[in-house]
Protein backbone atom coordinates (compact mmCIF):
# COMPACT_ATOMS: atom_id res chain seq x y z
CA UNK A 1 0.00 0.00 0.00
CA UNK A 2 1.43 3.04 -0.90
CA UNK A 3 2.06 6.09 1.63
CA UNK A 4 3.02 9.51 1.39
CA UNK A 5 5.99 10.93 2.95
CA UNK A 6 6.84 14.68 3.92
CA UNK A 7 9.96 16.79 5.44
CA UNK A 8 8.29 19.90 6.46
CA UNK A 9 9.23 23.65 6.96
CA UNK A 10 8.60 24.51 3.48
CA UNK A 11 6.44 27.69 2.45
CA UNK A 12 4.39 27.00 -0.51
CA UNK A 13 4.74 29.62 -3.49
CA UNK A 14 3.44 28.79 -6.86
CA UNK A 15 0.26 28.41 -9.21
CA UNK A 16 -2.00 25.34 -8.40
CA UNK A 17 -4.25 24.81 -11.25
CA UNK A 18 -7.97 23.69 -9.39
CA UNK A 19 -9.37 19.97 -11.34
CA UNK A 20 -12.84 19.12 -11.22
CA UNK A 21 -14.92 18.81 -9.00
CA UNK A 22 -15.53 15.12 -7.53
CA UNK A 23 -18.77 15.96 -6.48
CA UNK A 24 -19.77 17.12 -9.30
CA UNK A 25 -17.89 14.83 -11.63
CA UNK A 26 -20.04 11.79 -10.25
CA UNK A 27 -23.56 12.67 -10.28
CA UNK A 28 -22.81 14.06 -13.96
CA UNK A 29 -21.49 10.70 -14.71
CA UNK A 30 -24.52 9.00 -13.28
CA UNK A 31 -26.67 11.50 -15.52
CA UNK A 32 -25.51 9.85 -18.70
CA UNK A 33 -27.45 6.83 -17.96
CA UNK A 34 -31.18 8.96 -18.88
CA UNK A 35 -30.16 9.04 -22.25
CA UNK A 36 -28.82 6.67 -25.03
CA UNK A 37 -27.10 9.63 -26.59
CA UNK A 38 -23.48 10.93 -26.05
CA UNK A 39 -23.10 13.02 -23.22
CA UNK A 40 -19.34 14.17 -23.14
CA UNK A 41 -17.58 15.70 -19.78
CA UNK A 42 -14.59 18.23 -20.18
CA UNK A 43 -12.10 19.17 -17.03
CA UNK A 44 -13.46 15.80 -15.73
CA UNK A 45 -10.35 15.02 -12.72
CA UNK A 46 -8.65 11.67 -13.03
CA UNK A 47 -9.89 10.19 -9.51
CA UNK A 48 -9.82 6.67 -7.96
CA UNK A 49 -13.91 7.55 -7.40
CA UNK A 50 -14.12 8.59 -10.93
CA UNK A 51 -12.63 5.30 -12.30
CA UNK A 52 -14.32 2.91 -10.16
CA UNK A 53 -17.84 5.06 -10.96
CA UNK A 54 -16.80 4.43 -14.76
CA UNK A 55 -17.20 0.45 -13.90
CA UNK A 56 -19.87 0.68 -12.37
CA UNK A 57 -21.86 2.68 -14.81
CA UNK A 58 -19.91 -0.01 -17.91
CA UNK A 59 -21.94 -2.72 -16.05
CA UNK A 60 -25.35 -0.95 -16.47
CA UNK A 61 -24.07 -0.39 -20.53
CA UNK A 62 -22.34 2.73 -20.64
CA UNK A 63 -19.76 3.13 -23.25
CA UNK A 64 -16.54 5.32 -22.25
CA UNK A 65 -14.14 6.67 -24.52
CA UNK A 66 -11.23 9.17 -23.45
CA UNK A 67 -9.83 12.28 -25.84
CA UNK A 68 -6.04 11.28 -25.97
CA UNK A 69 -4.13 14.04 -24.46
CA UNK A 70 -2.98 17.48 -27.30
CA UNK A 71 0.31 18.47 -27.43
CA UNK A 72 1.19 21.52 -25.24
CA UNK A 73 -1.29 20.80 -22.55
CA UNK A 74 -0.73 20.64 -19.33
CA UNK A 75 -0.74 17.25 -17.36
CA UNK A 76 -2.89 18.53 -14.67
CA UNK A 77 -5.31 19.52 -16.80
CA UNK A 78 -8.79 17.43 -16.71
CA UNK A 79 -9.76 14.36 -19.09
CA UNK A 80 -12.17 14.83 -21.63
CA UNK A 81 -15.14 11.45 -21.68
CA UNK A 82 -17.49 10.59 -24.00
CA UNK A 83 -20.35 8.42 -22.11
CA UNK A 84 -23.12 6.36 -24.10
CA UNK A 85 -25.47 4.65 -22.19
CA UNK A 86 -27.22 3.54 -25.98
CA UNK A 87 -29.57 0.23 -23.95
CA UNK A 88 -29.09 -0.26 -19.91
CA UNK A 89 -28.34 -4.17 -20.36
CA UNK A 90 -28.51 -4.37 -16.39
CA UNK A 91 -30.61 -2.59 -13.84
CA UNK A 92 -28.46 -4.84 -11.42
CA UNK A 93 -25.82 -2.55 -9.06
CA UNK A 94 -23.56 -5.27 -7.34
CA UNK A 95 -22.65 -4.64 -3.76
CA UNK A 96 -19.07 -5.40 -4.87
CA UNK A 97 -19.03 -2.05 -6.76
CA UNK A 98 -21.68 0.31 -4.72
CA UNK A 99 -20.20 -0.59 -1.25
CA UNK A 100 -16.88 0.85 -2.32
CA UNK A 101 -18.96 4.41 -3.04
CA UNK A 102 -21.63 5.86 -1.47
CA UNK A 103 -22.63 7.74 -4.43
CA UNK A 104 -22.77 5.27 -6.66
CA UNK A 105 -26.07 4.48 -4.64
CA UNK A 106 -27.24 7.75 -7.12
CA UNK A 107 -27.91 5.49 -10.04
CA UNK A 108 -31.11 4.51 -8.64
CA UNK A 109 -32.24 7.19 -9.88
CA UNK A 110 -31.66 7.36 -13.96
CA UNK A 111 -32.42 3.22 -13.97
CA UNK A 112 -35.49 3.79 -12.63
CA UNK A 113 -36.46 6.79 -14.37
CA UNK A 114 -35.64 5.13 -17.66
CA UNK A 115 -36.25 1.83 -17.19
CA UNK A 116 -39.08 1.62 -14.37
CA UNK A 117 -36.93 -0.86 -12.38
CA UNK A 118 -33.84 -0.72 -10.47
CA UNK A 119 -31.69 -3.04 -8.27
CA UNK A 120 -29.00 -1.28 -6.11
CA UNK A 121 -27.26 -2.45 -3.31
CA UNK A 122 -27.23 -0.17 -0.65
CA UNK A 123 -24.01 1.67 -0.16
CA UNK A 124 -20.71 2.62 1.12
CA UNK A 125 -17.90 5.52 1.34
CA UNK A 126 -16.33 6.90 4.00
CA UNK A 127 -16.84 6.09 7.69
CA UNK A 128 -17.94 9.24 8.69
CA UNK A 129 -21.59 8.42 10.34
CA UNK A 130 -24.36 6.65 9.14
CA UNK A 131 -25.57 9.30 6.70
CA UNK A 132 -28.89 7.16 5.53
CA UNK A 133 -30.55 6.49 2.43
CA UNK A 134 -34.23 7.06 3.83
CA UNK A 135 -34.38 10.85 2.72
CA UNK A 136 -32.94 9.47 -1.31
CA UNK A 137 -36.19 6.38 -1.10
CA UNK A 138 -38.36 9.06 0.55
CA UNK A 139 -38.02 11.41 -2.64
CA UNK A 140 -38.54 8.42 -5.17
CA UNK A 141 -41.65 6.89 -3.30
CA UNK A 142 -43.14 10.67 -3.43
CA UNK A 143 -42.64 10.54 -7.59
CA UNK A 144 -44.17 7.01 -7.77
CA UNK A 145 -41.87 4.41 -7.07
CA UNK A 146 -42.37 1.28 -4.84
CA UNK A 147 -39.06 0.92 -2.69
CA UNK A 148 -38.81 -2.53 -0.83
CA UNK A 149 -35.10 -3.82 0.82
CA UNK A 150 -34.58 -7.32 -0.08
CA UNK A 151 -31.36 -8.73 1.36
CA UNK A 152 -29.49 -5.67 1.40
CA UNK A 153 -30.28 -4.62 -1.88
CA UNK A 154 -33.02 -1.48 -2.38
CA UNK A 155 -35.70 -2.92 -5.09
CA UNK A 156 -37.31 -0.05 -6.67
CA UNK A 157 -39.95 -0.25 -9.02
CA UNK A 158 -42.31 2.45 -11.77
CA UNK A 159 -43.44 -0.18 -14.29
CA UNK A 160 -45.66 2.67 -15.50
CA UNK A 161 -43.01 5.55 -14.94
CA UNK A 162 -42.43 8.33 -12.63
CA UNK A 163 -44.42 10.59 -11.97
CA UNK A 164 -44.70 14.41 -11.24
CA UNK A 165 -45.08 15.36 -7.16
CA UNK A 166 -43.96 17.21 -4.32
CA UNK A 167 -40.80 16.48 -2.45
CA UNK A 168 -40.53 18.22 1.14
CA UNK A 169 -36.49 16.87 2.66
CA UNK A 170 -36.93 17.67 6.29
CA UNK A 171 -33.47 18.37 6.09
CA UNK A 172 -31.15 19.19 3.19
CA UNK A 173 -29.70 16.47 1.51
CA UNK A 174 -27.05 17.00 -1.40
CA UNK A 175 -27.61 13.15 -2.65
CA UNK A 176 -31.26 13.34 -2.21
CA UNK A 177 -31.48 16.35 -4.26
CA UNK A 178 -29.28 14.78 -6.77
CA UNK A 179 -31.56 11.80 -7.10
CA UNK A 180 -34.87 13.82 -7.26
CA UNK A 181 -33.39 15.57 -10.15
CA UNK A 182 -32.24 12.97 -12.01
CA UNK A 183 -35.73 10.95 -11.69
CA UNK A 184 -37.84 14.36 -11.84
CA UNK A 185 -36.00 15.28 -15.46
CA UNK A 186 -38.36 11.60 -16.94
CA UNK A 187 -40.92 11.45 -14.70
CA UNK A 188 -44.70 12.55 -16.02
CA UNK A 189 -45.77 15.89 -14.60
CA UNK A 190 -44.28 18.82 -12.77
CA UNK A 191 -42.16 18.18 -9.97
CA UNK A 192 -41.16 20.13 -6.66
CA UNK A 193 -38.32 19.98 -4.39
CA UNK A 194 -38.62 21.73 -1.12
CA UNK A 195 -35.38 22.42 1.33
CA UNK A 196 -33.62 21.30 -1.39
CA UNK A 197 -29.78 21.79 -1.53
CA UNK A 198 -28.18 24.65 -3.60
CA UNK A 199 -24.82 23.44 -3.38
CA UNK A 200 -22.73 24.07 -6.60
CA UNK A 201 -22.72 20.40 -7.85
CA UNK A 202 -26.46 20.94 -7.76
CA UNK A 203 -26.31 23.34 -10.13
CA UNK A 204 -23.97 21.79 -11.96
CA UNK A 205 -26.10 18.85 -12.18
CA UNK A 206 -28.86 21.28 -12.99
CA UNK A 207 -26.86 22.82 -15.91
CA UNK A 208 -26.35 19.96 -17.52
CA UNK A 209 -29.90 18.43 -17.02
CA UNK A 210 -31.01 21.74 -18.93
CA UNK A 211 -28.26 21.21 -21.86
CA UNK A 212 -29.95 17.45 -21.92
CA UNK A 213 -33.14 18.78 -22.46
CA UNK A 214 -34.54 18.90 -19.02
CA UNK A 215 -36.81 21.93 -17.56
CA UNK A 216 -35.53 22.95 -14.23
CA UNK A 217 -36.30 25.81 -12.86
CA UNK A 218 -34.88 27.56 -9.49
CA UNK A 219 -31.50 25.65 -9.11
CA UNK A 220 -29.20 26.93 -6.77
CA UNK A 221 -32.37 27.84 -4.31
CA UNK A 222 -34.15 26.21 -1.72
CA UNK A 223 -36.69 25.45 -4.13
CA UNK A 224 -36.14 23.46 -7.30
CA UNK A 225 -39.28 22.82 -10.03
CA UNK A 226 -38.83 20.20 -13.20
CA UNK A 227 -41.36 20.02 -15.45
CA UNK A 228 -41.08 16.22 -16.74
CA UNK A 229 -40.56 15.33 -20.56
CA UNK A 230 -40.10 12.08 -22.58
CA UNK A 231 -36.74 11.78 -23.30
CA UNK A 232 -33.62 13.58 -23.01
CA UNK A 233 -30.93 13.89 -25.24
CA UNK A 234 -27.30 14.08 -25.13
CA UNK A 235 -24.77 17.18 -24.30
CA UNK A 236 -21.56 18.47 -23.79
CA UNK A 237 -20.31 19.63 -20.34
CA UNK A 238 -17.48 21.40 -18.49
CA UNK A 239 -16.90 20.07 -15.11
CA UNK A 240 -16.86 23.31 -12.39
CA UNK A 241 -13.49 23.92 -10.55
CA UNK A 242 -13.34 21.99 -7.09
CA UNK A 243 -14.07 24.01 -4.14
CA UNK A 244 -12.82 21.65 -1.26
CA UNK A 245 -9.94 21.16 -3.36
CA UNK A 246 -9.41 25.31 -3.84
CA UNK A 247 -10.37 25.56 -0.22
CA UNK A 248 -7.74 22.89 1.08
CA UNK A 249 -4.75 24.09 -0.97
CA UNK A 250 -5.67 28.09 -0.14
CA UNK A 251 -5.36 26.36 3.54
CA UNK A 252 -2.04 24.99 3.19
CA UNK A 253 -0.83 28.08 1.70
CA UNK A 254 -1.85 29.67 4.95
CA UNK A 255 -0.99 27.28 7.37
CA UNK A 256 2.82 27.38 5.82
CA UNK A 257 2.82 31.35 5.38
CA UNK A 258 3.28 30.79 1.76
CA UNK A 259 1.95 32.80 -1.45
CA UNK A 260 -0.48 30.27 -3.85
CA UNK A 261 -2.72 31.33 -6.74
CA UNK A 262 -5.14 28.66 -7.34
CA UNK A 263 -5.93 28.79 -11.00
CA UNK A 264 -9.19 28.59 -11.84
CA UNK A 265 -11.08 29.06 -8.55
CA UNK A 266 -14.26 30.18 -8.19
CA UNK A 267 -14.68 32.21 -4.75
CA UNK A 268 -18.31 32.13 -4.78
CA UNK A 269 -18.66 28.70 -4.40
CA UNK A 270 -16.86 28.67 -0.86
CA UNK A 271 -16.87 32.29 0.24
CA UNK A 272 -17.45 31.42 4.04
CA UNK A 273 -14.28 29.43 4.35
CA UNK A 274 -12.53 32.30 2.50
CA UNK A 275 -13.97 34.26 5.36
CA UNK A 276 -12.24 32.47 7.73
CA UNK A 277 -9.15 31.87 6.48
CA UNK A 278 -8.92 35.95 6.33
CA UNK A 279 -10.15 36.16 9.73
CA UNK A 280 -7.45 33.36 10.62
CA UNK A 281 -4.73 36.30 9.46
CA UNK A 282 -4.44 34.80 5.38
CA UNK A 283 -4.79 37.16 2.53
CA UNK A 284 -7.27 36.38 0.28
CA UNK A 285 -7.65 38.06 -3.46
CA UNK A 286 -9.93 36.96 -6.25
CA UNK A 287 -9.68 37.34 -9.87
CA UNK A 288 -11.38 35.94 -12.60
CA UNK A 289 -9.15 33.88 -13.10
CA UNK A 290 -8.66 32.51 -9.79
CA UNK A 291 -7.97 33.12 -5.91
CA UNK A 292 -4.56 34.20 -4.41
CA UNK A 293 -3.75 33.44 -0.73
CA UNK A 294 -0.50 34.46 1.25
CA UNK A 295 0.53 34.99 4.72
CA UNK A 296 3.44 36.56 5.30
CA UNK A 297 5.00 36.60 8.80
CA UNK A 298 2.14 37.51 10.53
CA UNK A 299 0.96 34.64 13.17
CA UNK A 300 -2.22 32.33 12.81
CA UNK A 301 -5.49 34.25 14.21
CA UNK A 302 -7.86 31.43 15.97
CA UNK A 303 -11.43 31.49 14.61
CA UNK A 304 -14.31 29.83 15.38
CA UNK A 305 -16.15 27.94 12.90
CA UNK A 306 -19.29 25.97 12.16
CA UNK A 307 -20.37 23.33 9.53
CA UNK A 308 -23.71 24.08 7.69
CA UNK A 309 -24.92 23.34 4.17
CA UNK A 310 -24.21 25.81 1.31
CA UNK A 311 -23.68 29.03 1.54
CA UNK A 312 -21.90 28.02 5.35
CA UNK A 313 -18.97 26.72 6.15
CA UNK A 314 -18.33 23.24 4.37
CA UNK A 315 -18.34 20.43 6.29
CA UNK A 316 -15.63 18.96 3.94
CA UNK A 317 -13.24 21.69 4.97
CA UNK A 318 -13.42 21.09 8.51
CA UNK A 319 -10.32 18.82 8.68
CA UNK A 320 -8.57 21.04 7.04
CA UNK A 321 -9.23 23.78 8.71
CA UNK A 322 -8.41 22.09 11.79
CA UNK A 323 -5.33 21.37 10.83
CA UNK A 324 -4.93 25.10 10.64
CA UNK A 325 -6.13 25.86 13.62
CA UNK A 326 -3.48 23.67 15.46
CA UNK A 327 -0.77 26.09 14.38
CA UNK A 328 -3.38 29.47 15.63
CA UNK A 329 -2.17 31.69 18.82
CA UNK A 330 -4.98 30.71 21.28
CA UNK A 331 -8.12 28.52 21.31
CA UNK A 332 -10.44 28.36 18.92
CA UNK A 333 -13.80 25.66 18.62
CA UNK A 334 -15.16 23.35 15.52
CA UNK A 335 -18.50 22.68 15.39
CA UNK A 336 -19.78 19.67 13.05
CA UNK A 337 -23.37 19.98 12.34
CA UNK A 338 -23.38 18.03 9.21
CA UNK A 339 -22.27 14.48 10.25
CA UNK A 340 -21.54 12.60 13.11
CA UNK A 341 -18.44 10.81 13.79
CA UNK A 342 -16.35 12.86 11.43
CA UNK A 343 -13.77 13.60 14.36
CA UNK A 344 -11.17 10.36 13.57
CA UNK A 345 -8.32 12.96 12.28
CA UNK A 346 -8.23 14.13 15.44
CA UNK A 347 -6.41 11.19 17.47
CA UNK A 348 -4.20 11.31 14.29
CA UNK A 349 -2.97 15.26 14.27
CA UNK A 350 -2.60 14.67 18.16
CA UNK A 351 0.20 12.61 16.75
CA UNK A 352 1.79 15.87 15.68
CA UNK A 353 1.47 17.16 19.20
CA UNK A 354 -1.78 18.95 18.60
CA UNK A 355 -3.75 19.85 21.36
CA UNK A 356 -7.75 18.95 20.47
CA UNK A 357 -10.38 17.94 22.86
CA UNK A 358 -14.11 16.95 22.22
CA UNK A 359 -17.02 18.55 23.43
CA UNK A 360 -20.06 16.50 21.84
CA UNK A 361 -20.76 17.63 18.41
CA UNK A 362 -17.27 20.42 18.96
CA UNK A 363 -14.08 19.94 19.14
CA UNK A 364 -11.39 23.00 20.72
CA UNK A 365 -8.18 23.19 19.59
CA UNK A 366 -5.48 25.03 21.64
CA UNK A 367 -2.85 26.24 19.36
CA UNK A 368 0.91 25.30 19.85
CA UNK A 369 3.92 26.80 18.63
CA UNK A 370 4.94 23.76 17.15
CA UNK A 371 4.27 20.43 15.68
CA UNK A 372 6.49 17.54 15.24
CA UNK A 373 6.42 14.75 12.14
CA UNK A 374 4.56 11.72 12.70
CA UNK A 375 3.57 8.38 11.73
CA UNK A 376 -0.21 8.74 10.65
CA UNK A 377 -2.77 6.84 9.32
CA UNK A 378 -5.53 8.51 6.83
CA UNK A 379 -8.98 7.43 8.06
CA UNK A 380 -10.88 8.69 5.32
CA UNK A 381 -10.71 11.26 2.00
CA UNK A 382 -10.80 14.72 4.12
CA UNK A 383 -9.41 13.97 6.74
CA UNK A 384 -6.30 12.13 5.15
CA UNK A 385 -5.41 15.92 3.74
CA UNK A 386 -5.59 17.35 7.14
CA UNK A 387 -2.99 15.55 8.07
CA UNK A 388 -0.54 16.39 4.98
CA UNK A 389 -1.21 20.11 6.21
CA UNK A 390 0.03 19.53 9.24
CA UNK A 391 2.92 17.51 8.01
CA UNK A 392 3.67 20.54 5.92
CA UNK A 393 4.60 22.45 9.12
CA UNK A 394 5.80 19.82 11.37
CA UNK A 395 9.26 19.36 11.99
CA UNK A 396 11.44 16.42 10.88
CA UNK A 397 9.62 13.89 8.50
CA UNK A 398 5.98 12.60 8.52
CA UNK A 399 4.94 9.35 6.91
CA UNK A 400 1.05 9.25 6.01
CA UNK A 401 -0.23 5.69 5.89
CA UNK A 402 -3.76 4.82 3.58
CA UNK A 403 -3.31 7.16 0.60
CA UNK A 404 -5.63 5.26 -1.54
CA UNK A 405 -7.98 8.23 0.19
CA UNK A 406 -6.45 10.58 -0.90
CA UNK A 407 -6.75 9.12 -4.29
CA UNK A 408 -10.25 8.90 -4.34
CA UNK A 409 -10.84 12.84 -4.34
CA UNK A 410 -7.39 14.81 -4.75
CA UNK A 411 -5.91 14.24 -8.13
CA UNK A 412 -2.03 14.88 -8.47
CA UNK A 413 -1.81 16.16 -5.04
CA UNK A 414 1.86 15.41 -4.41
CA UNK A 415 2.65 16.86 -7.78
CA UNK A 416 0.90 20.04 -7.24
CA UNK A 417 2.32 20.64 -4.12
CA UNK A 418 5.88 19.38 -4.94
CA UNK A 419 5.71 21.99 -7.72
CA UNK A 420 5.26 24.64 -4.93
CA UNK A 421 8.09 23.78 -3.18
CA UNK A 422 6.97 21.27 -0.73
CA UNK A 423 9.13 18.07 0.79
CA UNK A 424 6.66 15.27 -0.49
CA UNK A 425 7.08 12.33 -1.80
CA UNK A 426 5.06 9.25 -2.92
CA UNK A 427 6.57 5.80 -1.56
CA UNK A 428 5.23 2.99 -4.46
CA UNK A 429 4.59 -0.55 -2.22
CA UNK A 430 7.91 -2.52 -2.42
CA UNK A 431 9.75 1.15 -3.10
Amino acid sequence: MDRIRIVGGKTLNGIIPISGAKNAALPLMIASLLTDRTVTLENLPRLADVSLLVRILSNHGVDYSIDGRRQGEDPDSGQTVHMTAREIVDTTAPYDLVSRMRASFWVVAPLLARCGEARVSLPGGCAIGTRPVDLLLMALERLGASIEIDAGYVVAKAPKGLRGGEIDFPKVTVGGTHVALMAAALAHGTTVIHNAAREPEVGDLADLLTKMGAKIRGAGTSTIEIDGVARLNGAKHRVLPDRIETGTYAMAAAMTGGDVFLQGAQPEHLQAALDALELAGAHVESSPEGIRVWRNGNGIRPVDVETAPFPGFPTDLQAQFMALMTRAEGASRITEKIFENRFMHVQELARFGAHIRLEGDSAIIDGVPLLKGAPVMATDLRASVSLVIAALVAEGESMIQRVYHLDRGFEALERKLSRCGADITRISVGG
